[in-house]
């Protein structure tokens, strides 16, 4: 055990954050940002995370164990909404800090129904204002920050810009704050929890949803099926679910265009976070109903709460 993080050191600290909020409020772009690097998958679509994906950084004596969840849902009228929800609301157990991200100047009846599932918790609540550089007239942010003061007794409210990075350090300034004193859960280098097999196939899903947002529903799931080394060459391939014959045929494309183009820009990413020359191979396979039926994500390992 490092000295500055035994148990007797008052300066050692340690915790977990939970970032949660109703979908597409910017939570994953936050963890990236707060990272350095790319862990959670992001895109403009809704409901793009579906785990939750512990994200660590340690900086000298202080350990933030940030925990990015899935948007919580007003309605679940499939088990894939329900997976979600049971995800995002496990996180909040035992935590020590929660950041509450908001988008710019909204405030909606999902909103208020995060602030409910938040009404019980003990530990500080941090209110993040997202996406302040897209507010064109910025007269309107301080009365709006003044309404959201009213709605709970917050540990702090500040406005902010994941992307632009805008108000960052005094978020973390202020999650680090709120840690307990503790030794470090995690080796100091260490960035997540996650296996590589798992950041594969998000990262492969993230390219689906990217390119196929407006043409696809939610039904895809993706499932590695050989993750191996041979030498200094990674060979992964993976399983890409849909639900409909209609929908594989818009997965691969004309004479197999977009399933190449997802997995040209799914190696690409995977090369980076691996450092290593990656050789990618996508499948695509109909399994009618999987995201309708609990033991079908159950296999997919959607499980993790």
């Amino acid at each position: 055990m490092n000295d500055i993080t035994r148990p007797d050191n008052p300066d050692s600290r340690c915790g977990f954050v939970a970032i949660v909020g109703r979908p597409n409020v910017g939570k994953s772009t936050l963890l990236n940002h707060i990272l350095g690097q790319k862990l959670s998958i992001t895109s403009r679509k809704p409901q793009t995370t579906r785990h939750k994906v512990l994200g660590i950084k340690t900086v000298d004596l202080v350990q933030a164990i940030y925990v990015d969840t899935p948007g919580m849902h007003e309605e679940e009228p499939r088990a894939m909404n329900r997976y979600m929800n049971k995800a995002a609301t496990s996180a909040l157990v035992d935590v020590d800090v929660v950041i509450f991200v908001v988008d710019q100047l909204a405030w909606t009846t999902a909103d208020e129904m995060v602030l409910e599932k938040l009404s019980s918790l003990k530990c500080p609540v941090i209110l993040t204002v997202n996406k302040v550089d897209r507010i064109e007239k910025r007269e309107n942010l301080l009365p709006h920050l003044d309404m959201l003061s009213k709605k709970r007794d917050f540990a702090e409210i500040i406005p902010m810009s994941a992307l632009k990075e805008t108000n960052l350090k005094p978020l973390e300034d202020a999650v680090d704050r709120f840690l307990p004193e503790s030794v470090h859960f995690y080796p100091d280098d260490q960035i997540t929890d996650r296996s590589e097999r798992f950041l594969a196939s998000e990262m492969v899903r993230e390219k689906i949803t990217r390119q196929l947002g407006a043409e696809l529903p939610y039904s895809v799931a993706v499932e590695i099926e050989e993750f191996k080394h041979d030498g200094k060459t990674l060979h992964i391939s993976a399983l890409i679910l849909v639900e409909r014959e209609g929908q594989k045929k818009i997965m691969i494309g004309d004479k197999g265009d977009r399933l190449r183009s997802i997995g040209q820009d799914a190696r690409a990413d995977m090369e980076r976070m691996f450092d290593c020359k990656v050789m990618l191979r996508l499948w695509v396979k109909v399994k009618r109903g999987w995201a309708d039926n609990d033991r079908a994500l159950k296999s997919l390992g959607m499980n993790d709460f």
